[in-house]
């Protein structure tokens, strides 16, 4: 899907923000990642985010991290315009954001695009169709060192359907063995929901764990 939703959807689907993942989780997902990075000595100065949404995660993370760039993207009007105002409170060092698909915006990378420490992506992937996917993968595996990424599996679809009452009729539902293949042939999985792009793999700096996924 390479179009945002409109105003509406955010006001139904987003009505209690507080408890959705990435939204009234935010800071701990924020803190996993710093201490995950601290502990294996890994700075991260530079984030890519792939569909802010509203901004809570991604104002948790520049808080977290205080990179000196920060790149954001959102395709949905309604979303950018809140959550590029969250993210402007947070004022790291040199900030863009930019109202665009992540389709859209992936094609238009040019060969000489700086890549980032860190990108994050969450519950973006269950909007693109296959071909997308398989498009974008070796640009984002090319600009991006490591990758947080969340996406929904069709249980866990079944899951928001049977527990929540929630259905999102815009998630293409894929199996977790899908996104396993899709993202492994680009990314190695080093720790849980974040991968290091196989193009920016280093021996000599990885961690002892990682080694043992790539035996």
């Amino acid at each position: 899907m390479t179009t945002g939703f409109d105003k509406e959807y955010w006001l139904k689907n987003y009505s209690q923000p507080k408890e959705m993942d990435g939204i009234g989780n935010a800071k701990v997902h924020a803190r996993y990642l710093k201490s995950y990075f601290e502990l294996e000595q890994i700075e991260v100065k530079t984030i890519l985010d792939l569909g802010f949404g509203l901004g809570y995660m991604s104002q948790a993370m520049i808080r977290a991290f205080t990179p000196w760039r920060y790149y954001g993207i959102e395709p949905s009007a309604h979303a950018y315009e809140l959550g590029a105002k969250r993210l402007r409170k947070s004022s790291p060092s040199r900030m863009k954001t930019e109202c665009v698909d992540l389709f859209t915006w992936a094609k238009n990378q040019t060969a000489e695009a700086r890549w980032f420490d860190l990108t994050i992506c969450t519950s973006v992937f269950q909007y693109l169709s296959d071909d997308e996917l398989l498009q974008i993968m070796p640009i984002l595996a090319r600009l991006s060192r490591y990758l947080y990424l969340t996406v929904p599996t069709d249980v866990e679809l079944d899951k928001q359907i049977n527990e929540l009452k929630f259905f999102d009729e815009y998630a293409l539902r894929r199996s977790k063995e899908f996104y396993f293949d899709l993202i492994g042939s680009h990314f190695t999985l080093i720790s849980s929901r974040l991968w290091e792009s196989k193009l920016h793999f280093d021996e000599t700096s990885t961690q002892v764990s990682d080694l043992l996924y790539r035996v």
